[in-house]
């Protein structure tokens, strides 16, 4: 190879362009013998190793030009540095797309044009982490433009190729070959690129330069010994207007807004000038206009994976994917998006929508102890043993934390065989139910199984014992008892009423009862002589309140009440006769009104009536102002002021 090297070195540029193929070939791409272009000498002169970086953390939604690779160029890598949703795009310097272009994203693979091979790929979403890349061996028959489809912020991308330099022909001075640099330029003089956001532009359109990216390029400097041309006498020059351009679209898709561009140029040779030379008077005014009016590409738009579907152990979550399309970039930057066909999108490289997952490793069931002893002596009882849910680091947790599904039971029945049946009964009270004459003992009876159980009284065996006896506490001498009668009928014939009986004071000596004084009998417990009944419901019927004050206190005033109609639970119905309906307004008060006597007691308001209907007159202050209507109302309805209440 060295050789070869040596062979190349004498050969004039033409000759060396013809090996140009042949050189690709043989020269390694970076990524396999690397190098340091600012530290080193290239490994052969006459050609040039170019390589940059474009990243940008915001710009618009759509085309966004990288670089431009001449034709020659050779060894071709264009790689994006981090994977995102953005996708790269390659056109022709004649306009032609050739990969991504026209909004239609190509699926990966090979594409033969511009004289070679260019590899597109681009790595699956979830097993890789590289970007898209484009790679070829070259040499390019025609100039290339890359450009990046801009959809998520922050693109980052690399590239880099070999061109061959471009040649100057060299002075009479240049004499000496120890002195005359290669083509008569400095090589690796590094230099800012800027980069041009472009869409597809209108006939006669100049492109108008965006803002400087981070583009790092190595770019030759011109020979310092090449002297311009000494300008040439021109007669008194005219200015005018003209048309320059257009701004940059607002965006490459989604219908943008720019404007059109004037400069001020010398009428002849349509040299741009400075403006003050022109009228500005005939300045045109800037008119916008809509641009870049077609779709921007569909993207596929990934939601946020749901929870995992279990708390422990393998488990699935879910995530939303939908192809989406942008169709509107409004002035103020938001952008109107609709959903769009799987189609525009591609089918192939849909990410996916269901991922396992696992949060922690289960826990687990313990048993902590054996079976207890059954509850019960006799028949059917139940055992019990500890069961704890224990993590997998030993400690003790809540149930939650494990699959309940297969928790070992806690609770078991266990047959402790068939118990017998008995009557108990407690023992007799100590006092018999009377203080003289006779009375009666009590006990309590109960069925049980082996002095545990308590059962129905019918389920044990044998007669069931006595629960009264007879008793007596000796003759009763001048003693006072109360006796009772008999309770009457029940005051209401349905719903709630009460029913009363009558009581008496008895004094007995030994037999001779004689009916004494109530007061007598006062020491002792009177029993009750009155108690609620009801023989039955009585249905819906009307009931209402009482008579509110009445409006005037002479001279004919009226009242009102409420009327409901109410069920037996006191609960609205519409059940009711409505022929039995009661009287909800009447007259009041129709006697003539009489002078007042008293000069000293009179309204000092015109509206007193009012205060007499809201109950006021209860408080002095308005009993002096309103003296003569509360003197009236409290003469003619001396009651007047108590609570109303339900009646009926």
């Amino acid at each position: 190879m060295a050789g070869l090297w040596q062979q190349l070195l004498p050969l004039q540029q033409g000759r060396a362009l013809l090996l140009l193929p042949f050189i690709c070939l043989f020269y390694p791409p970076s990524s396999a013998i690397p190098w340091d272009s600012k530290a080193s000498p290239l490994p052969l002169k006459g050609f040039e190793v170019v390589k940059g970086h474009f990243s940008r953390t915001f710009l618009r939604v759509g085309y966004h030009k990288i670089t431009e690779i001449p034709a020659g160029a050779c060894n071709i890598s264009i790689q994006e540095t981090i994977k995102s949703r953005n996708y790269l795009a390659l056109q022709t310097q004649s306009g032609v797309s050739i990969i991504n272009g026209n909004w239609v994203i190509d699926r990966p693979g090979i594409f033969t044009v511009v004289g070679t091979e260019l590899t597109y790929k681009r790595p699956n979403e979830i097993r890789s982490r590289n970007g898209e890349s484009i790679t070829s061996p070259g040499p390019l028959s025609e100039d290339l433009h890359v450009y990046i489809i801009y959809q998520q912020p922050g693109p980052r991308v690399y590239y880099e190729y070999i061109v061959p330099l471009q040649s100057t022909t060299p002075t009479p001075e240049q004499t000496t070959p120890a002195t005359i640099l290669p083509l008569g330029l400095q090589p690796q003089t590094v230099s800012t690129l800027v980069a041009e956001t472009v869409g597809p532009t209108q006939p006669g359109e100049k492109e108008h330069q965006g803002e400087v990216t981070n583009n790092d390029i190595i770019k030759e400097k011109p020979h310092p010994n090449q002297i311009p041309p000494e300008p040439s006498v021109k007669p008194q020059p005219t200015y005018t207007w003209t048309n320059s351009g257009r701004m940059e679209c607002s965006t490459t898709c989604g219908t943008g807004r720019r404007q059109v561009l004037w400069e001020c140029v010398e009428k002849d040779s349509q040299t741009t000038v400075p403006a003050d030379l022109c009228d500005p008077a005939l300045e045109p005014k800037n008119k916008g206009e809509e641009c870049n009016m077609q779709s921007c590409p569909a993207y596929f738009d990934l939601g946020e994976w749901s929870e995992c579907s279990r708390r422990c152990g393998p488990g699935t979550q879910h995530r939303q994917v939908i192809c989406s399309q942008v169709t509107h970039v409004h002035a103020n930057g938001t952008e109107t998006s609709v959903t769009a066909a799987q189609e525009l999108c591609g089918t192939s490289d849909r990410p996916v929508t269901k991922s396992t997952c696992q949060l922690k490793i289960c826990s687990q069931w313990e048993i902590r102890s054996e079976w207890s002893s059954c509850s019960v002596p006799c028949g059917v009882g139940q055992r019990s043993r500890e069961v704890v849910c224990v993590s997998n680091q030993g400690e003790v947790e809540e149930d939650e934390e494990c699959n309940m599904n297969l928790r070992p039971d806690t609770l078991q029945n266990c047959d402790m065989g068939a118990c017998a049946r008995s009557w108990f009964t407690s023992l007799w009270s100590q006092r018999c139910s009377t203080e003289c004459g006779q009375g009666n003992q009590t006990r309590t009876t109960v069925c049980l199984m082996d002095h545990v159980t308590d059962l129905p009284l019918d389920s044990c065996e044998g007669e069931r014992p006595a629960e009264f006896k007879s008793c007596d506490s000796g003759p009763c001498k001048n003693s006072l008892e109360w006796y009772t009668g008999p309770w009457g009928q029940c005051s209401a014939e349905c719903g709630n009423g009460t029913q009363s009986r009558s009581v008496a004071c008895i004094f007995n000596d030994d037999g001779r009862m004689e009916v004494v004084d109530q007061f007598k009998c006062s020491s002792l417990s009177q029993p009750i002589t009155a108690q609620p009944c009801r023989l039955k419901p009585c249905g819906v019927q009307w009931y209402v309140t009482e008579w509110s004050v009445c409006s005037r206190s002479c001279n004919t005033g009226y009242r009102v009440r409420e009327v409901r109609c109410l069920a037996d639970n006191i609960s609205p119905s519409d059940r009711c006769d409505p022929t039995l309906t009661p009287e909800s307004r009447e007259e009041c008060n129709k006697h003539p009104c009489v002078a007042e006597i008293n000069p000293s007691c009179s309204d000092q308001y015109h509206n007193c009536v009012v205060v007499v209907q809201a109950r006021l007159c209860v408080y002095p202050y308005y009993r002096s102002v309103c003296c003569a209507s509360c003197s009236r109302s409290l003469k003619t309805y001396p009651n007047s002021f108590q609570r109303n209440h339900i009646r009926r």
